[in-house]
């Protein structure tokens, strides 16, 4: 049974239809995560192989980075669209574009012809993302609305693990096989088509959509979420080379590394609305930073896999808790009738911050040796969590939450 009310689209909870809906919103979710890391232990064995081609290094961590771009390109645009013309149709069209793009690094020869391959893959990520994203708001509310995105983080953060440790094995056999992982959404493009439903847009909603705002208070989570995610994404980027660089050569161990950070991930996200019950937004933006300080710091000092993974458990655990805390804190200010234009809006800075984190560290490596940037960055981190706390026990912090 589904009943529909202005923003929300409820489904019974007893029905099976209820239980695959979320399945295939999980799967739909965890194609976003998959897009970006999965190759990341192949990046030094590319490296290798296209070193003829001049800064063939900073190409490749492009490779991984710039479908980041066009995600944050793309993003506002399909919250738009969304918003006016619906949101299943252009998630079926972006999960075709998914395979087709995404699977270009086995077949092509041509590192710009990657590089072209994967921003076609950040365009269709910036759509099913977006899409993701706003039909949980459009779909739950409440302290349902609050669990779902612990658990769409946490499976995001699994699907992760699953994606990255065979990227890693597939690796070692060639840097060409991890590509051939994208094909994982055609097995969700018919689940969408089958389980989810289409929210209705109201006339109503519609004509009031230009008239529609956030509060201001938005746009802080906006740039937290660009901030965090260019600290945040030194891991599947620059970590594969620090652990080279101290004699970890398995592709495999690289990837079980990034993949530990993953799995923390998840088991912080999955505890997130427990977590939010007893704490403030903006608490739980304090405590995330500071995990992941001490985290960079381990990873600054690591000369071994121990303190490593040990360094990954620490940056999991902070970004688990506040990926969803961001998610949830923009559901709530987003007025339903602009919700998929605010939700993209977080996706762009969201990516922009995936993106940029390379091109900002690449001159920084330039006179800081890895172990140094891990360091500095542990710092900043530290600086932002103190911030967030003065800012929790002021009088400014308490009326923002009450937004």
């Amino acid at each position: 049974m589904i009943s529909k009310t202005p923003g929300v689209l409820k489904i019974d909870k007893n029905t099976p239809q209820r239980g695959k809906m979320k399945l295939t919103l999980l799967l739909v979710s965890s194609l976003t995560i998959m897009s970006v890391i999965t190759i990341s232990p192949a990046l030094p064995q590319m490296a290798s192989d296209f070193s003829e081609v001049p800064r063939a290094e900073f190409l490749v961590k492009l490779v991984l980075t710039i479908p980041a771009l066009f995600i944050a390109v793309v993003s506002p645009i399909a919250g738009r669209l969304i918003d006016k013309y619906g949101r299943l149709r252009l998630l079926w069209a972006s999960l075709v574009l998914y395979v087709l793009a995404g699977t270009g690094g086995f077949y092509l020869d041509d590192l710009y012809a990657i590089l072209i391959s994967r921003a076609f893959l950040g365009i269709a990520v910036g759509m099913s993302m977006t899409i993701a994203i706003t039909l949980i708001a459009d779909y739950f509310e409440g302290m349902e609305r609050q669990k779902f995105v612990g658990i769409q983080i946490a499976f995001m953060s699994i699907g992760g693990i699953l994606f990255i440790g065979l990227g890693g094995v597939l690796a070692d056999i060639s840097w060409r096989y991890p590509f051939l992982l994208y094909l994982f959404a055609l097995l969700v493009l018919p689940l969408s088509m089958m389980y989810l439903p289409e929210p209705s847009i109201s006339r109503n909603q519609d004509q009031t959509s230009t008239q529609a705002k956030a509060p201001s208070i938005i746009w802080l989570l906006f740039i937290n979420t660009m901030i965090m995610w260019i600290l945040f994404f030194l891991i599947p980027v620059q970590i594969p080379f620090h652990m080279k660089a101290i004699g970890i050569e398995k592709n495999a161990l690289i990837g079980l590394a990034i993949a530990i950070s993953t799995l923390f991930s998840a088991i912080s996200s999955v505890s997130y609305s427990r977590i939010k019950g007893k704490f403030s937004f903006l608490f739980i933006f304090a405590l995330g930073y500071l995990l992941m300080a001490i985290g960079f710091a381990l990873a600054a000092l690591s000369q071994d896999l121990f303190l490593v993974i040990l360094s990954m458990i620490f940056l999991g655990l902070g970004m688990g808790i506040m990926i969803p805390n961001t998610n949830m804190w923009v559901m709530k200010l987003a007025p339903p009738a602009i919700r998929g234009k605010e939700i993209g809006k977080l996706t762009t800075f969201w990516f922009m911050g995936q993106f940029l984190s390379p091109i900002i560290i690449a001159p920084v490596l330039t006179f800081m040796t890895l172990p140094d940037t891990f360091m500095t960055a542990a710092g900043a981190l530290l600086v932002l969590a103190i911030v967030f706390l003065t800012f929790y026990m002021s009088k400014s912090g308490k009326q923002v939450e009450q937004l």
